[in-house]
């Protein structure tokens, strides 16, 4: 997997120097902006990682920022960091889902624990996205009936009900059941309601 990616950007020089440092020693791929205006430019949402804002930057704060990237597709979890910061400022970053608001002078081992959190949030969320898209994929490669014995499967139905609701023999109940497994590389049936039921359940939620 690619390396997760930090996107920092702080306008002080010896602190955007400085972060970087503890954050490549960490392991961590560090892109730093000294402006907003640098990072709107290069960022990319399809990498892995997390955002690392200064609240009061040049052009606009780092709340603004991050809205602007949500603009562009950003999904990142984002840490917020200040030396000038208040209550409603912090208040303001948690409403819009920050993983934390730290001030400065920052505690390495908060910062840290922090862009671990954010970065692995980030990569669970993209990890659920490719398995749902995957399933998504699998289920359209089923045949029409497939598809109405896998919603009469998930609902508890048993073969023998399928068969006598949709008018078909049980032997190809049980064959379309076969096919519906195969297709969808899964282990049993109740793999099956288990995954369908958290796609759909996914679905109903965007």
């Amino acid at each position: 997997m690619t390396r997760a990616i930090v996107y920092l950007v702080e306008d002080d020089a010896a602190v955007r120097s400085s972060l970087v440092r503890i954050l490549e020693l960490e392991g961590y791929h560090v892109e730093a902006f000294a402006a907003p205006a640098e990072l709107l430019a290069q960022y990319d949402p399809a990498k892995p990682g997390c955002l690392v804002l200064d609240l009061r930057l040049p052009e606009m704060s780092g709340i603004e920022l991050r809205q602007r990237l949500v603009d562009q597709g950003c999904r990142h979890p984002f840490i917020i960091i200040t030396g000038h910061g208040e209550v409603r400022d912090a208040t303001h970053s948690m409403r819009m889902g920050a993983v934390d608001f730290i001030e400065k002078p920052l505690d390495r081992k908060i910062l840290l624990a922090r862009v671990s959190e954010a970065v692995t949030t980030d990569l669970q969320r993209r990890l659920a996205a490719e398995q749902h898209e995957l399933f998504r994929a699998r289920l359209e490669a089923l045949t029409p009936r497939e598809r109405e014995v896998l919603q009469l499967v998930v609902a508890g139905r048993l073969s023998k009900q399928i068969a006598s609701e949709l008018k078909i023999a049980i032997k190809t109940v049980e064959v379309h059941r076969s096919n519906i497994v195969r297709k969808m590389q899964i282990d049993n049936v109740i793999q099956l309601v288990r995954l369908y039921t958290e796609y759909t359940g996914t679905c109903d939620s965007n």
